[in-house]
């Protein structure tokens, strides 16, 4: 496995870091508006990094399936405070959208990452504002539109067929002037997916790495959890987003987006000093 440097971070092989999740919105999926208000929101990023997340990611419009677009404006009203506060404070910042307008506006704020759910692909000028703005990048593969990316989601071979999207995206970035050292990638766990298509995908992550990226994984509170379980809530999912977490470590990925950053980092610990025979 390849050791990667990324937005600043170095990234090494089965020690990956956890991205804390921050949603200024009032219909998360997963947190159902904890962190709307832009205070509580600092407050968590600032509580993230105090549990060991090395990169925040900030984002102001839900994209869980179903979810309804908001505009620029709305968007950039809940994120650019929220980034200017925490700019700075011990994390690398990244901007989750999908409109280039909010990502040129988050870079100046102080954002070092761009985090696109369409690999910049939703908006004309996004391959242009990430070059100039000498963003590093993370690309995420989506059957679809969130509003119905989960109707009837099909793949002859799921994790191949990602992997061809992903690869293609790459060659785009890098003809727009994006170096490859600046790419991520994210093979979208639930974003056009059906439960089984996830654990194919989970279970084939190691071949991601011949993409020659650094690899992120989504697992955290996501709906397949509840599919394999109980149909628990999000908030009572951190077993099963732990495991998976776990599961992606072992097959390579790098960076763990992930809503429960404390928890993550402590099963990150224990699993590591497992594997190394001692603490």
């Amino acid at each position: 496995m390849i050791r990667y440097s990324f937005a600043g971070l170095t990234l090494e092989p089965k020690r990956p870091l956890a991205m804390g999740v921050i949603n200024v919105t009032p219909d998360s999926f997963s947190d159902g508006g904890e962190a709307f208000r832009h205070e509580a929101a600092i407050a968590r990023g600032r509580e993230m990094i105090k549990d060991g997340a090395s990169i925040l990611d900030i984002g102001g419009e839900s994209t869980r399936p179903g979810a309804v677009p908001v505009s620029v404006e709305q968007e950039l009203d809940r994120v650019i405070p929220v980034i200017g506060a925490l700019a700075g404070q011990g994390a690398v910042i990244s901007i989750d959208t999908r409109k280039a307008e909010v990502m040129e506006a988050a870079l100046k704020a102080g954002a070092d990452i761009i985090n696109d759910i369409t690999a910049l692909g939703g908006d004309a000028r996004s391959l242009a504002t990430a070059a100039a703005g000498n963003a590093s990048v993370i690309l995420m593969h989506m059957q679809g539109e969130p509003g119905h990316m989960q109707d009837d989601p099909r793949y002859q071979d799921a994790p191949r067929e990602i992997m061809e999207y992903l690869a293609g995206r790459i060659a785009v970035c890098e003809a727009a002037g994006i170096k490859r050292s600046r790419i991520a990638v994210d093979p979208g766990i639930g974003f056009g997916k059906t439960a089984r298509h996830n654990m194919e995908i989970l279970n084939r992550l190691d071949e991601f790495s011949r993409l020659g990226c650094a690899l992120v994984l989504g697992v955290s509170r996501k709906r397949f959890i509840a599919a394999l379980s109980r149909n628990e809530p999000p908030e009572a999912r951190l077993a099963g987003s732990l495991a998976a977490a776990l599961a992606g470590a072992e097959r390579g990925v790098h960076i763990l987006r992930v809503h429960d950053v404390a928890e993550t980092m402590q099963a990150l610990k224990v699993w590591r000093a497992i594997a190394d025979g001692g603490p």
